[in-house]
């Protein structure tokens, strides 16, 4: 037999046969079809069952189911009027009413349903996807546009081949482990940037909620915990560098080259720069009243402006090069509005008989020279390479560039790779030789 318990608001709860539970079943509406498209002022239009017709200050109307919970009133929408019928929105609020009498929470179970659906679309898109949309969005903000290639060669080449067809979600610590652990001891820089790149790409992925945290390509309290520090697998490897006993045979040999690109080696050698510096070098970046090479913090690897000394000897390439002076860039390349190519200065020291050195080792050439042959400081040879601190506290102290003592360095430099190798080699003490300045073009 089947009696009816007591009303509960605008809804009935009804006792079924015996073992049937207990159902929900709606009265009547307060609203009708009519008032619900006739009505205009701004508020709430109760329904009855927890449905409320929300009209908006713009008039706009759409469907909230409200209900209490710990004693706080909560609201959730269930969609615009009239895309959502009122006997749709009556269907809708039963469903909730329904799942109240459960003790369930109606948003929260949304909430879990949205995140389970998202959670099943992301198992259709993959790391590689994923890495893609990565590169894609970051792309317009990278400086040098070779950033993309070479993500993506990196990616391509390390981590594709173990997880890149699986879903994002699926990649989990084994898996980044097996792209690491074999190049750590081998490649340490390598493994190094391979890593960093898997973990930004993972949380992106994340941000996107197209996986959940933690981030199993993190660094610290992870992957440092794995696997042994850089420094104790394999010493650092740097690039072959021109001893300094010996630049002053090899300037006067470099000095006998033609073309554009001995002229940017020269110039690279007497400002301590670095390679795509020289390369990118602009016009405008050259104040030649002051004898000064202004470099913009978008330039630069640290991202911060640096200001170059250039010496006579720097000047007098300078000088060569507005002879045959066509666009923006110092040193031209051969199609016009582009710099020199990367690969013209290790082509000229093959040519030279040296493909035992590189350009870029010409710097540490520098360093040993400043170190060994003066008795500057050595943050003033490092600020003259344009070396960051890495220590905060050491940095917040120099704050200055120490340009005057940079200048002094440079010129004694300048004046030691002018000259044939010494046979007898004693430290110098730091001098100042004035610069002829070279007129503007």
């Amino acid at each position: 037999m089947r009696g009816c318990a007591p009303r509960i608001g605008p809804i009935r709860l009804e006792r079924m046969g015996s073992g049937m539970g207990t159902v929900v079943s709606t009265l009547r509406g307060k609203l009708t079809a009519a008032s619900v498209k006739n009505a205009r002022k701004r508020g709430y239009l109760g329904d009855g069952n927890g449905l409320y017709l929300q009209i908006s200050p713009a008039l706009t109307k759409s469907w909230v189911y409200r209900f209490r919970t710990g004693g706080k009133l909560r609201e959730m929408g269930l969609g615009r009027y009239p895309t959502v019928s009122l006997a749709q929105a009556r269907a809708a609020a039963l469903k909730q009413t329904q799942a109240r009498l459960s003790d369930v929470d109606p948003i929260h179970q949304r909430q879990l349903l949205r995140a389970q659906a998202r959670l099943e679309a992301s198992k259709a898109v993959t790391f590689q996807i994923c890495a893609e949309r990565f590169i894609e969005s970051h792309n317009a903000a990278w400086d040098n546009k070779k950033h993309a290639k070479q993500w993506r060669s990196t990616l391509k080449t390390y981590a594709y081949p173990v997880f890149g067809d699986l879903p994002v979600q699926q990649v989990d610590d084994t898996l980044v482990m097996d792209v690491i652990r074999p190049i750590w001891s081998e490649k340490p820089e390598t493994a190094s940037r391979v890593r960093a790149r898997i973990e930004k790409v993972l949380s992106w992925a994340i941000a996107s909620k197209l996986r959940s945290e933690p981030n199993p390509a993190r660094w610290k309290g992870h992957i440092e915990i794995m696997l042994p520090r850089k420094s104790k697998v394999r010493r650092v490897e740097h690039h072959p560098a021109l001893p300094y006993k010996e630049i002053g045979d090899f300037l006067e040999k470099l000095r006998r080259q033609d073309g554009v690109g001995a002229s940017a080696l020269e110039f690279l050698i007497l400002t301590a720069a670095r390679t795509n510096e020289v390369l990118g070098a602009r016009w405008d970046e050259i104040d030649l009243d002051s004898a000064i090479w202004k470099l913009p913090a978008s330039r630069m690897k640290a991202r911060k402006e640096h200001h170059v000394p250039l010496t006579e000897s720097a000047l007098a390439v300078v000088a060569r090069m507005q002879s045959i002076r066509r666009d923006e860039f110092i040193f031209p390349g051969g199609k016009k509005d582009k710099p020199l190519s990367n690969m013209a200065m290790l082509t000229l020291l093959r040519r030279m008989d040296r493909a035992d050195i590189t350009a870029h080792g010409f710097r540490s050439t520098f360093r040993d020279w400043a170190s060994e042959q003066t008795s500057f400081e050595s943050r003033v040879a490092e600020a003259a390479l344009a070396h960051t601190i890495s220590n905060s506290v050491e940095a917040a102290y120099h704050r200055t560039d120490l340009f005057d003592k940079r200048r002094q360095m440079m010129d004694m430099w300048a004046q030691f790779c002018a000259r044939p190798a010494p046979t007898n080699f004693e430290k110098i003490l730091p001098f100042r030789t004035p610069i002829k300045h070279i007129q503007s073009h």
